[in-house]
């Protein structure tokens, strides 16, 4: 196999192409948006660079790799990389799976009574603002045309719930007090 060049040239006038060799502007909608979730993915990068308990860390790989399927999917107007790509699938059973990882984490801390401020350990900080940066995902998804599959925004919605619940767990697990607004 040959290497791929990282440079192709083609994106020099100010296009991109989108699954299916639509050229669009790289300030399209759907460029947006899935440009926000190559920066949420990397944010959670910064977050496993850190010396994260394993379960966090796993968690993280494996919603770092369910980014790159949304954001496949979001580069795929016409729905069709779904059904030769498995892996470029973002499913209901995801959102299942986000949901039960908020619940067992949940256990671990005290319950919420009032709004909490971002901060804590390095590792928390940052997974708060990589939850605001889930929030403008969602944000950018919802506005675009033709709306994307409903499993998507579910997907993000929940995502940004686990990620502040990540937050509260790291802080907890490192004695990190939270800062009640």
């Amino acid at each position: 196999m040959d290497p791929v060049k990282i440079y192709t040239r083609t994106g020099d006038t100010g296009e991109t192409s989108l699954y299916g060799a639509i050229r669009v502007s790289k300030s399209d909608s759907r460029v947006e948006a899935y440009g926000d979730v190559d920066e949420l993915n990397a944010w959670l990068g910064l977050v496993r660079s850190s010396d994260l308990d394993p379960d966090i860390d796993g968690a993280l790989l494996r919603i770092q790799r369910d980014l790159f399927a949304l954001g496949a999917q979001l580069a795929d107007p016409g729905e069709n990389l779904a059904s030769r790509v498995a892996k470029a699938v973002i499913a209901e059973d995801d959102v299942t799976r986000l949901e039960q990882l908020i619940d067992l984490l949940e256990t671990e801390l005290p319950p919420l009574r009032h709004f909490i401020l971002a901060g804590g350990s390095p590792e928390g900080a940052t997974l708060h603002l990589a939850r605001t940066v889930c929030r403008r995902v969602e944000r950018h998804v919802v506005s675009l045309q033709p709306a994307v599959d409903a499993v998507l925004l579910r997907y993000i919605n929940r995502l940004s719930d686990l990620l502040f619940v990540m937050a509260r767990v790291v802080n907890h697990r490192s004695a990190e007090p939270e800062t009640e607004w």
